[in-house]
């Protein structure tokens, strides 16, 4: 059987990526390296315990011999693996530096020592910086405004160096924002669905005029295995949705959609260097083949669906106070 390595399996995207993979691709199986830092959940795979075709190791990426180790047995690599909260890097830049940048090192050597011939990087429309006006493509030059996001550009330009040093087959995907199922309730919309369950207020960065795209989780997977599969070895792949609405628009959204009014908006201190607004032109990965299949308004049925559903999960992770994306 062959196997795809997958890094940062049990956190958000990851998880939601093992879970679609698997059931995708039978023919193949999955190891899951993830070190379970706050985020990292091993209940988002629970189901998964006793499939043969699923293998869970708890580690670092940092830890170059076991990476080594792992990356022998596999046959093709998706690094979902990093610190991404952007608050948090504002609080401090320090893990989200050896994580994202030096973890992406450990992984891309032992990939190219071990021959890997598809290699994955998740990276973000962050690294792009703020977009006035129109969409940016992959070519468009890289101007990050928060440790996270620098961190990340880091990481893509490391992957650059060893495609065009070693010729690595790798290939960077960057993102906008996702939402679905398995989110840390940290992020803006599962705090703000998980914070009118519980009964209360949502805290809305600012004025609420920063703009971002939204994407379903399941498109953003489809997407991934997508370029893993037909993407270009050395090539970057923007992924979209083109569901573009301020961080107003989408609070009255989830409001609208709980039958609440705007009275249930507590307005907070805007984020330092909060980028006003992201947009990707996705033209090559259309190219590909993708097209994304769930609207907003679809999308977050399903998601406040699966979080009144499954309370268990959420509310342990809820604290005093959350900001947000």
């Amino acid at each position: 059987m062959k196997q795809l390595l997958v890094t940062g399996g049990c956190g958000f995207i990851g998880s939601n990526f093992v879970h679609y993979f698997l059931k995708n691709r039978p023919a193949w199986g999955v190891i899951n390296l993830d070190k379970l830092s706050y985020s990292g959940n091993p209940a988002n795979l629970s189901d998964l315990a006793n499939s043969p075709r699923y293998e869970f190791v708890k580690g670092d990426i940092e830890d170059k011999k076991l990476v080594l180790g792992l990356m022998k047995r596999a046959t093709a690599v998706v690094h979902f693996a990093a610190e991404t909260h952007v608050d948090r890097s504002i609080e401090s830049a320090d893990e989200f530096l050896r994580t994202n940048i030096l973890g992406t090192a450990s992984m891309l050597e032992a990939s190219l020592a071990c021959g890997i011939k598809r290699f994955v990087h998740m990276s973000t429309d962050e690294v792009y910086g703020s977009i006035a006006k129109g969409f940016v493509d992959e070519r468009a030059r890289l101007l990050p405004n928060s440790p996270y996001a620098a961190s990340k550009a880091s990481a893509d330009l490391l992957v650059r160096s060893f495609q065009e040093t070693f010729k690595h087959p790798a290939m960077i995907v960057r993102c906008t924002n996702n939402y679905g199922p398995y989110q840390f309730p940290e992020k803006v919309i599962p705090l703000f669905v998980t914070n009118l369950l519980a009964g209360q207020t949502v805290p809305l960065y600012g004025n609420g005029k920063n703009r971002r795209d939204w994407i379903f989780v399941e498109d953003a997977c489809r997407a991934v295995l997508l370029v893993l599969e037909k993407g270009k070895a050395g090539e970057i792949y923007n992924i979209g949705a083109h569901q573009e609405m301020s961080n107003l628009e989408m609070t009255h959204a989830v409001l609208k959609h709980f039958k609440k009014g705007k009275d249930m908006i507590r307005y907070v201190p805007d984020r330092l260097g909060h980028d006003l607004r992201y947009a990707l032109n996705f033209n090559k990965l259309r190219k590909l083949g993708f097209a994304p299949r769930w609207n907003f308004k679809k999308g977050l049925a399903a998601t406040v669906r699966w979080y009144q559903d499954n309370p268990g999960w959420w509310q342990p992770l809820k604290k005093d106070k959350y900001t947000v994306k």
